[in-house]
């Protein structure tokens, strides 16, 4: 059964990081994850975010976090909205979330025990490492379908 995956990112912070989170999330798929990013990986969608009123975007988000079995969130850029769904995700729903970060993050983020930081400095070197949190993650079924 393949893991549905939460992709989150900064939006109205800047899409600066637009190409990473595309890389991120077809590493994902062709791993065989199911992975829901919507606008976090569309390319376009610009810094003022999606056309769609923000209720059917926080009511479609907060359905997909209840869909998916992990979380992985690309916390370099600072987001409120990022913030909100590793919260919701750590203690609404109680799924494991990964936090990949270029440079010193939250101590919130990176302070939380139940949270997997994983600092990279490119992609290339990031890839391996989130793909094997995930499937140290998947053997113990305590962790994650």
């Amino acid at each position: 059964m393949p893991t549905t995956i939460y992709f989150s990112g900064s939006i109205t912070g800047g899409r600066g990081d637009l190409a990473l989170y595309r890389a991120f999330v077809d590493a994902l798929e062709k791993e065989g994850h199911r992975v829901l990013a919507g606008a976090v990986a569309a390319e376009h969608v610009g810094s003022s975010g999606e056309e769609l009123p923000r209720r059917e975007v926080f009511e479609r988000d907060l359905q997909w976090l209840d869909e998916s079995d992990l979380v992985v969130a690309e916390v370099t850029t600072p987001s409120h909205g990022v913030g909100y769904e590793i919260a919701y995700a750590r203690w609404q729903r109680k799924v494991p979330v990964i936090a990949l970060t270029r440079r010193r993050c939250s101590a919130m983020i990176a302070g939380d025990p139940e949270v997997e930081l994983i600092e990279y400095d490119d992609v290339e070197t990031a890839v391996p490492r989130l793909l094997e949190s995930i499937r140290r993650m998947r053997r113990y079924p305590a962790r994650l379908p």
